[in-house]
Order: C-alpha cells, then structure tokens, then sequence
C-alpha cells in the first residue's frame, strides 16, 4: 500500500433546493454581525443579490456586485478597502468562479471568515485556492495562492440559484468541474478521499450534464449536476492540481479566455498527452462514463475517454480550439513559455521537462 497525506477543512456545507434560506440562521449561530457581499451583475440582474439583502437586513453592511471574470488585481484593492471601511466581519461571495474567487481573496488578505454560494459548477466553493490576475504586468499574469485558511467557512448549495444559468454557462462551467475529478485522480498527491470523491463526481456529471444543458430547468437534474461539482471541487481540495489547470490558468490571465472555455478546450489534449503515464488512475472515469473496452489496453482506453469529452463538449457547442476564441498562432510559443514556468503545470504527473512539449500541445489545440 502507498502511503500519503493531505489537510481536511473545518466547512459547513447545506446542500439542498431552498437552502439559501438558512443564511441568517448560519450566520447568526456563528456570531458574524458584519457581512459584505461580493458578487456578479447576474445575481444582482437574478433577483438573488435582493433575497441576501432581505435574508440577512441590517447584518448586510456592504455590497460590491460587478465582479469581473478572473479576479483582477485592481477589483480586489477596491473591495479589500471597502470591506474595511465597512468593518465588515465576514466576506460572501455569491455566483461563479469569479465573486467565489473574490471572496475568498479578500477574506485571505483581510483574516475574515468566508461563506460562498455557487450559482455554476467551477468548483472554487470547496478548494483552498484563488488567483488573482495581475493586470499591470505585460502580459497580464494570473497568479494563485494556496493556503488552508481559504478554504470557506460555509457552504450554500441550492439549486435552484443554478436554473437560470444559462446552456453555455451549464456546459463550460460543468466540463470544468469534469476536470477537477480527471486532476484528481491522477494527482501526484492523491489520496483515498480524493479519489473517491472524483470518480463519484465523474459519474454524476455523466449522468446530468447534456441533459441540464438541454433542459436547465429541472430542479432534480440540476440538483445531481451540482451535486457532481461539490464532489469535483471536494475532490481537488486535497490535491495538487497540474498541466490542464496550469495551461488554462495562464489562458485566462494572459489570453483573457473565460476559465470554462479554457477547460473545454484543453481537457480532451491534456488527458491524450497523460494518458501513457496516467491510464491506470484514470481508468475508474472511464468505467463510470460508459467508454467501452477496446482491447487494446488501458491507454488506448484513456484516449477514448479524452475523444468522448470531446465528442461532449461539441454536442454542448462550446469552442474546442483556441483560434476560436480569438487566440494568435503566433502567440502560441510565448503561452508555451509563460505556462513552462507555471508551478501548477510543473506539478504534472507526467514530467514537463521541455517547453516545446507545451508548445507542441497549444499548436494541437489551435
């Protein structure tokens, strides 16, 4: 038997339809007074921004509510400010990757307790990471930051927060949290939890994604999707993530390409370059996606598994190549250079010894 280790998180999770309900209750039990919310335009155009105002009253003392895609340096000063003036003690934050990623960040630099309320599938509700992206660099740079006391306090899943998302938003956001359990399970630090938590979460994914994408609103559909990503996002808490995160990081904060667009995108090319050195661990996402034995080994049944995620994200009408959305082939070996000295993608299982390998796999992208 391997050995291995990993850090647990003291979080509350409520997972259930209606559960934004409990807010107040939370709260009040653990004896924040003070809260300030972050969130996107969405949530406020959603009506969710007012249920937190007439849920929480007077304990919601500041709202910052246009957050914008991939946490920049410039928003995160401003919120950071207003959270001190406001002497809040407590950061919310409400919608995707971006307000949860906010939240978090400035809950880290400010030392407040962090509740989240996800409305997509990017997982970041349950991980111990942000990235902020650094716009006065050139090119912009997205750095993250790993560190237990990120991991949020408490977690609200409800459902029905995620029937008005939209089929683009369902599939890109979905696909993304598909990837969290392919990086964990062929993490270099594994573990048991991890790893059981992946292959559930990959098989309520395949069983809920292209039907919440056809019909988003079907609250028992949606309820086993977001049930899928908490899994995914449970999955990749505990473990070192690598190349497919570390690739999109950088195309997000470089490229300016939205992080589940990034993901559709680079999951099918990054599973078939692991896949001789990762087969084994990935095998269990195979068997809970139906890819069929071939005889031909496990790698080759690997590589299946990357062409039916592909295959899936067509059916879904996501881009699936770079030049789609708006990236140069003439900036490709410059991404190649920026993603070689990512820790995240150096952190792969399989070595990245050469930054023509990472070039040569931007071009099978493009």
């Amino acid at each position: 038997m391997v050995g291995f280790n990993y850090v647990s998180y003291a979080q509350e999770v409520f997972f259930s339809p209606g559960a934004l309900a409990r807010l107040r209750e939370a709260v009040e039990r653990l004896g924040w007074q003070r809260l300030m919310l972050c969130a996107s335009h969405s949530m406020r155009a959603g009506g969710w921004v007012s249920k937190i105002e007439s849920g929480l009253g007077g304990k919601l003392v500041a709202i910052f509510d246009h957050v914008q895609p991939h946490v920049q340096d410039v928003q995160v000063r401003e919120v950071l400010a207003l959270a001190q003036e406001r002497k809040a003690d407590a950061i919310v934050g409400m919608g995707g990757g971006s307000p949860i990623g906010m939240a978090k960040a400035v809950g880290f630099q400010s030392h407040l307790p962090i509740i989240v309320i996800p409305s997509t599938y990017a997982g970041s509700e349950m991980t111990p990471v942000f990235g902020i992206t650094h716009t006065d660099e050139n090119p912009p740079r997205k750095v993250t930051v790993n560190d237990p006391k990120i991991a949020p306090r408490l977690v609200i899943y409800d459902p029905e927060i995620t029937l008005g998302l939209p089929p683009a938003l369902t599939a890109s956001t979905g696909i993304n949290a598909l990837a969290h359990c392919i990086e964990a399970l062929y993490s270099r630090t594994g573990n048991p939890l991890s790893t059981a938590a992946a292959v559930d979460g990959v098989r309520h994914i395949h069983n809920a994604l292209f039907d919440c994408y056809k019909d988003g609103n079907n609250v028992d559909l949606r309820s086993e999707m977001l049930l899928g990503s908490h899994l995914a996002g449970l999955s990749l808490a505990s473990v070192s993530m690598g190349l497919h995160h570390g690739l999109c990081h950088v195309l997000g904060g470089t490229a300016n390409i939205p992080h589940g667009i990034a993901n559709a995108i680079i999951l099918p090319h990054a599973i078939r370059f692991n896949a001789d050195v990762t087969a084994t661990q990935l095998l269990p996402a195979a068997e809970a996606m139906n890819v069929l034995e071939n005889g031909t080994g496990a790698k080759a049944r690997i590589e299946a598994l990357g062409q039916q995620i592909f295959e899936l994200i067509d059916r879904m009408d996501l881009p699936q190549r770079l030049r789609d959305v708006g990236v140069n082939r003439f900036d490709l070996p410059r991404l190649a250079e920026i993603a070689f000295q990512n820790r995240t993608v150096q952190n792969n299982p399989k070595p990245i010894t050469d930054v023509t390998q990472l070039e040569r796999l931007l071009q099978e992208a493009w």
